[in-house]
């Protein structure tokens, strides 16, 4: 089997109102898609740089949907990045935890019927979770990069860049904003997908509701 790689194509500085990053591009030989690294500082020196590794969600990062708590993830992490002065998100083309745009959306209108998100998956004829972290491994390590405090609750993340050869020396918790709209989203990761979360401070607003979210 042809060994995966991936390849920098391009990088270009930019700034934001948290800081100044450099975005970088990468293409890969698992699939036909454009995956991104974001990076503050030099990160080809220090050793347990903090790191989150992230899925892209349009209705999260670029609408602010607050069906669930990624775009919330995304901006936390660019800020605790910033705050340490040095550090890199790593930002997956896998949309939908994987199953795409499309699906998302048609897995919501299952979840306004009552759905969780994990039921909404299946019924649709998708894994629950089929996302894959091999080309984020690949840009870590060409990156320099070998260990990292990884921003995340997901403790498959964890399992899988430790299998990949990126160490995962800490895990800093991202503590989501619960409203009414993602806590059974949130409850569902935290009781059918194992995510590192308080489930006991979503009760309360998961009854609320009687539908899942994202």
């Amino acid at each position: 089997m042809e060994e995966m790689t991936v390849q920098r194509v391009v990088c270009s500085r930019i700034p934001t109102r948290i800081g100044q990053f450099q975005l970088c591009l990468y293409t890969n030989t698992l699939d036909d898609k454009e995956h991104l690294a974001l990076i503050l500082g030099d990160v080809t020196e220090p050793a347990d740089v903090l790191v989150r590794v992230h899925s892209e969600c349009f209705t999260g990062d670029v609408l602010s949907s607050l069906r669930c708590d990624c775009g919330e993830q995304l901006e936390n992490a660019m800020e605790a990045i910033a705050r340490e002065g040095i550090g890199v998100i790593v930002y997956l083309r896998q949309e939908g935890r994987g199953i795409g745009l499309e699906s998302k959306l048609q897995a919501y209108n299952l979840q306004d019927q009552g759905y969780d998100t994990v039921d909404a998956n299946l019924a649709l004829g998708h894994p629950v979770d089929p996302r894959d972290y091999t080309v984020a491994a690949l840009i870590l390590k060409d990156l320099g990069i070998h260990s990292v405090r990884l921003l995340t609750n997901n403790p498959e993340k964890i399992r899988f860049l430790e299998e990949i050869g990126i160490h995962v020396v800490d895990r800093i918790p991202s503590v989501p904003t619960v409203n009414s709209e993602n806590a059974n989203y949130l409850r569902t990761k935290a009781l059918r997908m194992h995510h590192m979360l308080n489930v006991t401070g979503l009760i309360p607003f998961a009854l609320d509701r009687k539908h899942g979210s994202d």
